[in-house]
C-alpha cells in the first residue's frame, strides 16, 4: 500500500501572485541550501507542451543529498548519490516525480493544483472513489506551525513579517478564515518504498521530509513577496536561469570528495526525527 497524503497551504495570496513567487522561491531556495557537493543540480530546463494540460514547463533537476540523509540510508547507498527530480509545470497544474536508479522501488509522485480558496475544495486533484478513500488530508499553517529550528529565521516568519509593498501580514491567528487575498496549495503526495523491513519507515520518513520542505517553502515565498512582487514572468524566469548557474557552479564543486561513513555511524538505530 502506497503512503498517499494531500497536503493544503493556504497563503496570503492569489494563484496568479503566487505563480511568480513559487519560481522565486524555488531559485532562491535551492541556491541557498546548496553547498559543494550537495544540494540541487539543474540538468534541463525547456518548454513543454501536453494535449490536456496545453503549454508548460519541464525542469529536470539532481537532489544530491547523500551527506544529509540518516546514516542508515547512507549505509546502503553509494558515496556518490543523488534522487532525479522530474516535473512539469502547466501552472495552475504541476506534475513532479522523484526517482532513484540505486533503488528502483523507490519513488514519490506530487500531483498539485492551486485554488483561490482557503482549502474548501474536498477533491481538487479529481480523485477516483478509491483514493479519495485511502488519501489523509493534512492542513498546514504556514504562520502557527514551528519549523525546524536550525532554518528559522524572525524576517521569514510569517507572524513577524510585514510587507512593505503590499501591506500585507503580520498573520495572526484564524488567519485562513479571515485574510483577504487567499490561495490553497492542494499536493497529493504519494509515497513508495517497496523494501521488505524498512517500507513503512521510510515512506513515514519522506513524508515529514516533504512536509517540512512546504512548511519552509511557503513561508519563504510569502514572507520573500516584496522581493519578486514587482517581477513579471520574463524577470523571473531571467532570475530563474542565473540562480540556476550560480546552483550548478556551487553542488559540482568536489562532488568526488564524499566523506567515508565509519561503522560506528552506520550501526547507529533509525532515528527519522
Amino acid at each position: 500500500m502506497v503512503l498517499t497524503k494531500e497536503y493544503r497551504i493556504c497563503m496570503p495570496l492569489t494563484v496568479e501572485e503566487y505563480q511568480i513567487g513559487q519560481l522565486y522561491m524555488i531559485a532562491r531556495h535551492s541556491l541557498e541550501k546548496s553547498e559543494s557537493g550537495q544540494g540541487i543540480e539543474v540538468v534541463e530546463n525547456s518548454e513543454c507542451e501536453d494535449e490536456e494540460h496545453g503549454k508548460g514547463q519541464f525542469t529536470e533537476k539532481r537532489v544530491h543529498l547523500s551527506n544529509r540523509l540518516p546514516y542508515w540510508i547512507q549505509a546502503v547507498c553509494p558515496r556518490v548519490f543523488y534522487i532525479t527530480e522530474k516535473a512539469w509545470n502547466y501552472y495552475p497544474f504541476t506534475i513532479t516525480e522523484y526517482t532513484c536508479s540505486f533503488i528502483p522501488k523507490f519513488s514519490i509522485s506530487i500531483q498539485t493544483r492551486y485554488e483561490n480558496n482557503s482549502g474548501t475544495t474536498e477533491n481538487c486533484l479529481k480523485l477516483p472513489e478509491d483514493k479519495l478513500a485511502s488519501r489523509t488530508v493534512d492542513h498546514v499553517d504556514i504562520a502557527f506551525e514551528e519549523v525546524d529550528p536550525k532554518h528559522y529565521k524572525q524576517e521569514e516568519d510569517p507572524k513577524c513579517f510585514k510587507s512593505k509593498i503590499t501591506g500585507r501580514g503580520p498573520l495572526i491567528e484564524g488567519w485562513r478564515e479571515h485574510e483577504k487575498p487567499i490561495m490553497c496549495s492542494y499536493k497529493l503526495v504519494s509515497a513508495s518504498f517497496e523494501v521488505w523491513g524498512f517500507q513503512t519507515r521510510v515512506e513515514d520518513f519522506i513524508q515529514k521530509c516533504i512536509r517540512d520542505i512546504l512548511l519552509l517553502g511557503h513561508r519563504q515565498a510569502f514572507t520573500w513577496i516584496d522581493d519578486w512582487y514587482n517581477m513579471t514572468m520574463e524577470d523571473v524566469r531571467e532570475y530563474e536561469k542565473r540562480k540556476h548557474v550560480e546552483t550548478n557552479e556551487k553542488v559540482l564543486q568536489n562532488t568526488t570528495d564524499e566523506p567515508e561513513i565509519t561503522q560506528d555511524q552506520s550501526e547507529k538505530t533509525l532515528d527519522i526525527d
